[in-house]
């Protein structure tokens, strides 16, 4: 049967160099349909003929195009193209989709693979990196201030900066990837050297104006913090264009690795507007709040420190 239909190659043709097949098998008008297929003769064992439909049932089934094997199992690949959403959520309503309505026989199982399972391992990692990174930064950073408070504030007003990194992915429609996740992790690196700078500016600022004896009340307090915070205006608005003029030009680039760059490119360049705000704005507040709850402290130490020199030697 197989040389009937499928052909058995029966010799070769040599012709010079070259090599021909020679396949035998039925003419066309025998098994171009089922029923013609079905009329084939087969020799039994007795030596009498009979014809191959008696002996089994021949029709045209539909049959996955691609069968392989995978792990000694064989697999049947569907690949699905997602467009317009995120492959995480798609992947988790199909999976429940497919758990309610289908039943596989013994022996079969469902795997999601692909760009799914890629996210999925980057996810883990991330899960175990990213707390290990911050707590590292934290360390670091409460290592130069020596100040719970001041390593607090910086750390955070990270959420506060990630804020335009979600509102311009919002905007141009980009879903949450690997891509997304690491300009999300390089704009909080951005962030927390912007904060570090500002703090170290305000603390200068604090520093001055107690060391000239002028911290007397909340509005002194409230001077040395603006005084510190305008002195940081023009390193950061330098600092914002420098970045923002860099990644503009791979928002609005296209050909081959774009997609992914415009993904990296759009967190950085919406986070760099809310962190200039977060600078300028929110943690000199916060700085100049903590700071006034030492001001009763600074007062009395001052009275004190005038009581002794008033007394006679």
């Amino acid at each position: 049967m197989m040389a009937a239909v499928g052909g058995m190659e029966a010799g070769e043709v040599i012709e010079g160099r070259e090599r021909y097949g020679i396949l035998v098998r039925y003419p066309r008008e025998l098994r171009d349909t089922p029923e013609r297929i079905a009329a084939v003769l087969v020799r039994s064992e007795s030596g009498g003929e009979v014809s191959l439909g008696e002996l089994a049932r021949i029709d045209v089934a539909r049959g996955s195009p691609l069968i392989k094997s995978e792990n000694a199992y064989l697999n049947s690949v569907v690949y699905v193209d997602v467009r317009d959403r995120d492959v995480g959520s798609y992947v988790r309503e199909a999976r429940a989709l497919v758990e309610e309505r289908l039943e596989l026989p013994d022996g079969y199982r469902i795997e999601w693979s692909g760009q799914f399972e890629a996210m999925q391992r980057a996810n883990r990692r991330l899960a175990v990196v990213v707390p290990i990174t911050l707590a590292i930064i934290f360390l670091l950073l409460h290592w130069h201030f020596g100040s719970t408070a001041e390593t607090a504030i910086v750390m955070l007003s990270l959420p506060f900066a990630l804020i335009g990194g979600v509102w311009l992915m919002w905007l141009l429609q980009y879903n949450l990837s690997v891509a997304s996740a690491i300009g999300f992790i390089a704009l909080a690196g951005l962030a927390a050297e912007t904060g570090v700078v500002m703090l170290l500016y305000l603390d200068h600022a604090y520093a001055d104006r107690r060391n000239l004896g002028q911290l007397a009340s909340i509005a002194d307090v409230d001077a040395a913090v603006t005084r510190g915070a305008v002195e940081r205006v023009r390193p950061k608005l330098m600092t914002v264009t420098a970045i923002t003029a860099g990644l503009l030009p791979i928002l609005w680039g296209s050909g081959a690795g774009s997609d992914v760059m415009k993904r990296i490119a759009a967190p950085m360049v919406g986070g760099m507007v809310s962190s200039t705000l977060l600078t300028l704005l929110v943690i000199p507040a916060v700085y100049s709040l903590w700071k006034e709850t030492h001001l009763a402290d600074i007062v009395t130490s001052k009275e004190m420190s005038g009581d002794l020199q008033e007394r006679p030697s």
